[in-house]
């Protein structure tokens, strides 16, 4: 049990799990928002027939397992200075859980797979399962902006009779997977409106990159994902369309920007979703709503067809409710792509298949490993709860055979300011193809300048038209060395303050955010309190570096408690180190497979 009374996530394997406590909700059903407006529920006729071929291996050809799973993890033995040896305060106990009758709605990709293969389920009543969860959470959760249903039904019949003709590429690594997409990134004869005013009614004529591999991979696109405008915001109260609510606790945020895409995978209306990783928009949503996040490392994805924000951050991330899944959308969506200058040409592992090769019957599974957590993460302005979470992953990590030590970044806390200035400077650039001629809403006006400021004034949110400003601000010609100049060169020290730590260790840990999901209204009209919340997650996307965050623990909130999200980060394209020590995290845990009590009530 933890100092602050709830009980911790994890229970190595062969331990005796503890009694479940629930707490009492103080918080009553969210009467003070709006109605939600009803998401569209008709799409277009799809105009992806069928499943291509990727050059990665379906998931049932998986390699036999390895000897030992130590083999897949590069161990840096080198000598490293004296440092604190980090020791846990907290015991290892079991979390408040609630639970779901096996079946498609909770069903990992893996298993989705199998049971068309097997002929024990078929696509589309998978489909219709998912549809039918999607419909009953959907007034309470808004995740979505636009459900493509009768699509979803269309490929799911068009799967089925498929693989009832007997075609030997039907079933491909995603066949029959709902996946919900962010809606900053294009989706052909979908509405993609970046969650603004201004690109109401925008339906491209092409699939982002990483949408088309999805696609292509036999997955199926359930519908568009809520989000702040733009990708501007921590909380997704700034969309222009609704609000949308953690499962977990409907009267708090899901986190932001990506905050449509990490409460659908939490509330299981879809068993994967895309987002994009600007600052933490990824990790933190992840975080709060209890699911996995991974930011890759940039270049590791194709940006093409993601609705730029601050080009020199933006990666294109994804959710599931396991590693396992997360590993399985990278390892589709990752790779070079011509249309991206930017994305890088390194191989891409199966991910999911080195997963599979683990042995994780070992007793200490993680022997040798390296782990340093950054102290500045732990200190002032955090959340004692969190701490206690994150301390107690720590120690977890330690009995799996990690030796976990302190590690100071000095230049962490100049990450923030640094981040504000370099990503509301691009976004001042980036947004003014927004212009009411080539993309968005047209007004009526007399002259061109009259257009330009209409289109603005009315189809772009508050939060967007301050950062704009902001990054106007800083890029002008009396400013700019004293903001913009500077803040490289603050880049420039936190780059070189990561290399030099993941020099010494294998992963360096921290919190996803300062606080578990906070109320909604609570910091929306305070920009400077709501920024604060990103200082665990901006440094790494101005490093580049790859991050994952798991679920790791509790704090009082909610019905049972509200989660909290431990983040890992490593080098540069490291996600296979990542993803293979969040696996062993998640799979040596008690109770890892809860769902929100949303689901539980319905």
């Amino acid at each position: 049990m933890r100092s602050d009374g709830l009980p911790s996530l994890f229970v190595p394997r062969g331990a005796n799990p503890t009694v479940v406590h629930s707490h009492p909700n103080p918080f009553p059903k969210s009467s003070h928002l709006p109605p939600p407006p009803t998401p569209h529920l008709q799409s277009p006729k799809p105009t992806h027939a069928g499943v291509g071929r990727r050059t990665s291996p379906p998931a049932a050809a998986m390699p036999p397992p390895l000897q030992a799973h130590r083999l897949l993890i590069s161990h840096r033995r080198l000598p490293t200075p004296a440092r604190r040896r980090f020791t846990a305060v907290s015991s290892v106990q079991s979390a408040p859980a609630t639970t779901l009758a096996p079946g498609p709605a909770t069903s990992s990709i893996l298993s989705i797979r199998e049971s068309l293969l097997s002929g024990e389920r078929s696509a589309a009543d998978i489909t219709s399962e998912y549809l039918s969860r999607l419909r009953r959470t959907e007034p309470s959760v808004r995740s979505f902006i636009h459900v493509a249903d009768a699509a979803a039904e269309r490929e799911a019949e068009e799967l089925d009779r498929r693989i009832a003709s007997g075609e030997k590429d039907a079933v491909g690594p995603l066949a029959g997977v709902l996946v919900g997409v962010k809606d900053n990134l294009c989706t052909a004869n979908m509405p993609s409106t970046g969650g603004s005013r201004i690109l109401d009614g925008y339906r491209p004529a092409y699939d982002a990159t990483a949408v088309r591999r999805l696609r292509e991979a036999g997955a199926i696109v359930v519908g568009k994902t809520n989000l702040d405008e733009f990708g501007m915001g921590s909380t997704t109260e700034g969309s222009a369309f609704q609000v949308t609510t953690n499962p977990w606790d409907d009267s708090r945020v899901p986190g932001g920007s990506s905050g449509g895409s990490a409460s659908a995978v939490s509330a299981r209306q879809c068993v994967v979703s895309l987002g994009s990783d600007t600052g933490g928009s990824v990790r933190q949503p992840a975080s709060f709503c209890g699911v996995v996040g991974l930011k890759p490392t940039y270049g590791r994805v194709s940006r093409f067809g993601l609705m730029a924000y601050a080009s020199s951050l933006d990666v294109v991330g994804c959710f599931g409710s396991s590693v396992f899944d997360t590993a399985t959308i990278l390892s589709v969506v990752a790779g070079h792509d011509k249309m991206d200058s930017t994305s890088s040409s390194q191989d891409v592992p199966d991910y999911a298949s080195e997963l599979v090769s683990l042995d994780l019957l070992e007793s200490k599974p993680l022997n040798g490993f390296r782990v340093g957590i950054i102290k500045e993460t732990l200190g002032e302005g955090v959340d004692t709860g969190v701490v206690s979470s994150i301390k107690d992953a720590a120690s977890h990590l330690e009995q799996l055979g990690s030796v976990v030590e302190e590690v100071s970044l000095p230049s962490f806390s100049l990450g923030l300011p640094a981040y504000y200035i370099l990503a509301s400077s691009e976004a001042s650039s980036n947004l003014s193809r927004y212009d009411g001629i080539r993309y968005g809403r047209q007004v009526s006006a007399d002259d061109l300048n009259e257009i330009y400021g209409e289109s603005r004034a009315n189809g772009l949110g508050h939060e967007v038209k301050m950062r704009i400003l902001m990054g106007t601000y800083a890029l002008s010609a009396g400013y700019y060395d004293a903001y913009y100049k500077r803040a490289q060169q603050v880049r420039t020290l936190v780059k070189e303050s990561f290399k030099g730590a993941l020099e010494r260790y294998d992963i360096l840990i921290s919190p996803a955010a300062p606080s578990a999901a906070y109320k909604i209204g609570e910091k929306i009209n305070d920009p400077l309190a709501m920024y604060a919340g990103d200082i665990m997650t901006v440094n790494v996307n101005l490093a580049g570096l790859p991050a994952l965050v798991v679920p790791c623990g509790f704090v009082e909130g909610g019905a049972v408690g509200l989660p909290v999200g431990l983040q890992m980060i490593g080098s540069p394209f490291s996600e296979g180190n990542l993803l293979r020590v969040g696996h062993i995290f998640e799979q040596t845990l008690q109770n890892f497979s809860f769902v929100p009590p949303l689901l539980a009530e319905r």
